[in-house]
């Protein structure tokens, strides 16, 4: 084995230096999760050397390990490469882009994006020690499965791991847990004791139903709960997002983890006995239908997929604890699915629905067909000039550096699960933590570049756009893989920038890495997309009767237009660069709703009418076909109602073709 990484090593032009390997780059990547893949190919296609490193053997991260239903938000949010990867997932599938995957396919569109841009993953390197001159990373050192010390020089390093462990040991200022509101003056981080995903009422939390000398049940914490917006260093509960399938042909049946204890689901039970569901879907876990006959499984209802509490140690612990605290959560899981599926006391029908899934063949072959990747819904968050807070997130406050966009609910799962008394004095069991507050029907909001860059008096060559600088509620709203990917291309951008301008991370222009961002969004020179949305000024009119709506889900952007059904909604624009673009249209869902819609586009003295079928109940685009425009030529999309029913003005979108 060592004679072949010496010879990979070889074939990437490094050295062997007294038992010590030797590399060298412009830009080294730590985490090779989807953040840091979408980070290497973006240096690398800007003309940089790029290192990609990985402490596991997964590459991916959570959009290639079982996370199959994506949260968006507002799909307006997603740029650049992150929209990319999921317009390639709906090439896969036949459809112009595609937010429900299996994870092999998400992985092989990872894998082309490194075989395009020559990346080689260097996998199953640990980070052993970070050495900073003043306040500069010079080096990094790591150690492979082999214990073979590997030493790495770059010019900036791009911290992508879910834990933040080069930020860490770079010495830059980092939390973890929750803060007291009263920090950045806000209400939904600390404590909270809400509803959702909550045990109902009276369900006895010892061992024997009402004798305290008897314990507690396994799971339930003997701490007491503190006062609400209080902070603390508890972490919210991590799971593994499960892939299943009920394909008999590509199913391995679930069986029962090696230390396998059904007592550690009595409190199960007793919620299965109080709330008596009629099926697995949301009082027991989520189930998002994933294409081929599979699932996205994810916690839902109080005792679920989440180990609540047992991840508290996990983002200051070393590797070796990590997987051994990872074990325990994939045992969790497994034991949950098996005691569903087979203990007698589950009730029938719920146990005739688990029996019918199983893990599917032909995902994550290398693991035994479960997921290699941890639901690591946060760990360390950097804390540096800006911290992103609540506030950001409803818009009481907003950055003129963005380099990105958030769109999801404030959104925290359950951190405790501990004992209160009810109102007559009895005790109960009571999960904590668990916040979903959505962000007022405003924009998606703007993430600033000065929370993914370190204080320049801690460090001036590191960038962080997953451990990012964000009290834990806001974090909440930006951890979603989609955003870290935006975040991850804006970063490498800012190094790239950088570099070719001479100037540290702290001192770079800003305003010119957006123009970058914006004119260059795949990062390989192509013709950018043309999007004109009904909040653009000047590119959007409504004739006769309408009304803006600004709090429907599914909307693309701020809002959209509820046209009358005599109504005419007319998007324009100026096709800078000529060539072949694809007209597609975007229709949020709306109830009642015309179904049958007249489209003319008029170019130059061109006009070309179609007439497309909407289906009223899904956030789609609809292609209008294909157009070849000449430089610099004025265009008219108009949408009206072909029936009696009003219709959605949204967005537009031009795409170029054959980039």
């Amino acid at each position: 084995m060592k004679i072949k990484t010496l010879t990979l090593f070889a074939f990437l032009g490094l050295q062997n230096l007294f038992g010590q390997i030797s590399m060298k780059a412009d830009i080294c990547i730590y985490g090779a999760t989807s953040a840091g893949v979408i980070a290497a190919y973006t240096a690398k296609m800007q003309g940089k050397s790029v290192i990609l490193l990985e402490a596991s053997d997964h590459i991916g991260g959570l959009t290639t390990g079982g996370l199959g239903q994506t949260d968006i938000g507002n799909k307006y949010a997603i740029t650049g490469l992150s929209r990319d990867l999921y317009r390639k997932v709906g090439q896969h599938y036949g459809k112009f882009e595609q937010w429900t995957f299996e994870p092999k396919v998400t992985s092989k569109v990872f894998n082309d994006y490194l075989q395009k841009a020559r990346i080689k993953v260097l996998t199953g390197k640990e980070l052993l020690k970070v050495t900073k001159s003043n306040n500069t990373i010079a080096k990094i050192e790591l150690l492979d499965e082999n214990n073979q010390k590997i030493e790495v020089n770059a010019q900036y390093f791009i911290d992508c791991s879910y834990e933040g462990d080069l930020m860490a040991m770079a010495g830059v200022s980092f939390t973890v847990g929750r803060e007291d509101n009263k920090k950045y003056n806000e209400t939904w981080n600390g404590v909270q004791m809400l509803d959702k995903h909550q045990f109902p009422d009276g369900i006895d939390p010892f061992k024997i139903k009402g004798d305290s000398s008897s314990g507690l049940l396994w799971g339930i914490s003997s701490e007491k709960l503190t006062s609400r917006g209080s902070g603390d260093q508890k972490v919210q509960a991590y799971n593994f997002r499960m892939c299943l399938t009920d394909s008999v042909e590509n199913q391995i049946p679930i069986t029962a983890p090696e230390d396998y204890d059904p007592s550690r689901y009595e409190l199960l039970l007793r919620y299965i006995e109080k709330k008596q569901p009629h099926e697995l879907n949301w009082a027991l876990m989520h189930i998002q239908p994933m294409p081929h006959r599979k699932l996205d499984i994810n916690n839902s209802g109080p005792f679920s997929t989440n180990l609540i509490g047992g991840n508290y140690d996990y983002p200051n612990a070393n590797y070796a604890q990590r997987k051994s605290i990872q074990k325990a959560h994939e045992n969790h899981i497994k034991g949950f699915f098996y005691f569903l599926g087979n203990d007698d006391r589950v009730p029938e029908h719920l146990r005739n629905e688990m029996k019918k899934w199983g893990y599917p063949k032909d995902e994550f072959v290398k693991n035994e067909h479960f997921s290699p990747q941890m639901y690591v819904r946060e760990a360390r968050r950097m804390v540096s000039d800006v911290v992103m807070t609540e506030k950001h997130c409803v818009g009481q406050e907003s950055v003129e550096d963005g380099i990105g966009l958030a769109a999801y609910t404030m959104d925290s799962h359950n951190t405790q699960r501990v004992v209160v008394e009810d109102s007559n004095g009895k005790y109960q069991v009571k999960n904590e933590g668990d916040v979903q507050m959505g962000l007022g029907g405003l924009d998606p909001y703007p993430i600033s570049y000065r929370a993914i860059i370190p204080k320049k008096s801690e460090c001036n060559n590191l960038l962080v756009p997953v451990c990012l600088s964000a009290s834990h509620i806001a974090f909440g709203s930006i951890r979603m893989e989609p955003v870290f990917m935006v975040l991850a291309q804006s970063a490498a951008m800012a190094a790239v920038l950088a570099i070719d301008s001479k100037k540290n991370l702290h001192e770079i222009d800003v305003p010119k890495l957006q123009k970058l961002l914006k004119s260059n969004p795949l990062a390989d020179g192509s013709r950018p997309e043309i999007l004109i949305d009904n909040g653009f000024e000047g590119q959007f009119a409504a004739i006769e009767e309408h009304e803006v709506i600004n709090k429907q889900y599914g909307r693309y952007g701020k809002d959209y237009v509820k046209m009358g059904s005599k109504s005419n909604a007319i998007f324009s624009t100026k096709i800078n660069q000529g060539g072949k673009y694809m007209l597609q249209l975007y229709f949020p869902k709306r109830e009642n709703s015309s179904e049958t819609l007249k489209i003319v586009l008029k170019y130059g003295d061109k006009v070309t009418e179609k007439q497309i079928t909407i289906d009223t109940n899904e956030n789609d685009w609809y292609e209008f076909g294909k157009i070849i425009f000449l430089k610099n030529q004025d265009v008219k999309v108009t949408i009206s109602s072909l029936s009696n029913k009003e219709f959605v003005a949204d967005a537009i979108l031009f795409v170029p073709v054959n980039r």
